[in-house]
């Protein structure tokens, strides 16, 4: 299924989270927090002069985004305002 963002917003991958530390325990699901960091999957129509690109790697704030389920996958659509930071490698 495809699915595009109206406006300006954007839809995300979020992040998958490290399931166990560095020094090898688990971490339960209720422990967890969630990583406010995905991967951009669409922009809406209302983006196309913005530094960002289908791919890019972010980070994400802000308490307004809805979750949907693609093809048995997490994502998240937000407003553009709130991604915070673009991650460069």
């Amino acid at each position: 299924m495809k699915v595009k963002p109206l406006g300006k917003r954007v839809l995300l991958k979020p992040s998958r989270e490290e399931e166990k530390t560095k020094g090898g325990i688990y971490i339960p699901e209720s422990a967890k927090e969630e990583k406010k960091e995905g991967e951009v999957i669409e922009l809406g129509n209302d983006l196309k002069d913005v530094p960002l690109k289908v791919g890019d790697k972010v980070l994400y704030g802000g308490y307004s985004s809805e979750e949907v389920e693609i093809d048995g996958e997490k994502h998240v659509i937000i407003d553009f305002k709130d991604i915070i930071a673009k991650l460069e490698e």
